[in-house]
């Protein structure tokens, strides 16, 4: 019995999981040849920050009306399979919504399920005026 409990605790520490290792860069450190960065007193910024290794980021903004702050920029990088990758963003009381060729687009709603949605509309809108048969407390 003590051989099975040995066992059945060896097989649960060899399966848990080992702890997340962040990916290994190259030990050659990566040149900053752009740094600008400004933030005036009345809270906008900028910033634009370019990488030896291709990393070009630039982004401004300015505090909104609601105490948020809106902001707007772009970020580009080049991909492990070597595909140049730029995004544009806007982040604002929308919340964040990055435009790129890169990012999937949702398909076309194919005009039959329109139609049923619309159906489905009319049908609870018809029974919202029919009198219900369920119990009801005075």
């Amino acid at each position: 019995m003590k051989f099975i409990l040995v066992a059945v605790f060896a097989c649960v520490a060899a399966a848990a999981p080992q702890g997340y290792e962040a990916p290994r860069r190259d030990s050659e450190e990566v040149p900053i040849l752009r740094d600008e960065r400004v933030i005036e007193n009345d809270g906008r910024y900028n910033f634009d920050v370019e990488t030896g290794d291709g990393i070009v980021v630039s982004e401004s903004g300015a505090p909104s009306a609601d105490g948020g702050i809106n902001s707007a920029g772009s970020y580009s990088y080049t991909a492990p399979d070597g595909t140049p990758v730029h995004v544009d963003f806007v982040a604002d009381e929308k919340g964040f919504q990055p435009q790129s060729d890169l990012l999937p687009v949702a398909p076309e709603v194919p005009d039959f399920v329109k139609e049923q949605i619309a159906f489905a509309a009319e049908e609870d809108a018809r029974r919202a005026k029919e009198p219900s048969n369920r119990y009801s407390a005075p």
